[in-house]
């Protein structure tokens, strides 16, 4: 393996690991406040934290910047501002959909339905006229086997929380492709800053049309959303572009969706939560799925 390809993949896996252990900070933020205002909170919380970096990271840029001309900087900062903002979008609709959704479900099942996106990706690529191989429809089939068994009871119905956080995966997808679209042509950390700013003003705005914020709640909060918004929004989402960069896409997301092991754990050690049998079975179909999902392609 490459040393680039070596110290992405790292970043990746970094970045899967504080994903992991969020999803119980999220779980544990519900408590005290609403999944608009927590997303709210975190997002910009994220994105203040990416201030400092970004003045920090540029002072060795500064004579490379002056070499390029007007019209450039001009089409780059429009570039820059246009990923920001599309990533900010898909963030704030996958984000809010999952911290909604994990209102009604486990830790350990949210982050195994989330990982869907890696089975997602590829199957979203054949309407960018992308060929899947035998082994990605195969995955999608075992992706669908468990998905049935992490979601549907023995009533033959399917959770509220698991559908909201299927939608989530569906838009993680969408979120990780716009990623690999824009992440190799701008400052990534620039970009990871305005996703968060972007996200949260769109989580503000929904949360004062649908909840009744409450500082003391927020500040009850303050360890969750600490951890959501400093680790993993600020660290984590800009590890998630910085790592992408010149990475596959499809790789990227396997890596990445190993936040689903790493979440049954964080809830299990922390929460104290535990999967049934059936469950379990899921897991290990979903994650059958997504290794298959990765498998390379015979050539014709």
């Amino acid at each position: 393996m490459k040393k680039g390809n070596l110290r992405s993949s790292a970043l990746l896996l970094l970045t899967a690991c504080i994903w992991g252990v969020a999803f119980v900070a999220q779980s544990v933020g519900m408590e005290y406040v609403g999944p608009f205002t927590f997303n709210f909170v975190r997002s910009i919380l994220g994105g203040l934290v990416l201030i400092p970096c970004i003045f920090f990271l540029n002072r060795g840029k500064k004579t490379e910047a002056e070499k390029i001309s007007a019209e450039d900087k001009r089409a780059q900062r429009k570039t820059l501002l246009t990923g920001g903002i599309c990533c900010g979008i898909a963030l704030c609709l996958a984000s809010n959909f999952q911290q909604i959704g994990i209102q009604y479900t486990t830790v350990g099942k949210a982050g195994f339905i989330t990982a869907c996106y890696i089975v997602i990706v590829p199957v979203i690529g054949l309407f960018m006229k992308k060929k899947c191989s035998p082994m990605i429809w195969l995955s999608v089939l075992l992706a669908v086997v468990g998905l049935y068994l992490l979601c549907i009871n023995e009533q033959f119905s399917i959770g509220y929380g698991d559908i909201l956080v299927f939608v989530c995966a569906i838009l993680f997808s969408v979120h990780i492709l716009i990623v690999d679209y824009f992440s190799p042509k701008v400052d990534g950390v620039k970009m990871s800053c305005i996703q968060f700013l972007v996200c949260g003003l769109l989580s503000g705005i929904a949360m004062l049309f649908a909840e009744q914020p409450q500082l003391s709640a927020v500040l009850l909060a303050w360890k969750p959303i600490a951890y959501a918004g400093i680790m993993s929004c600020g660290v984590g989402y800009t590890l998630q572009i910085v790592g992408q960069k010149g990475m596959d896409p499809t790789i990227a997301s396997l890596i990445l969706s190993l936040e689903s092991c790493i979440s049954v754990l964080a809830g299990w050690l922390l929460l104290g939560q535990t999967l049934s049998i059936r469950e379990g079975l899921g897991c290990v179909a979903m994650f059958a799925a997504i290794i298959l999902a990765q498998l390379p392609a015979k050539e014709s």
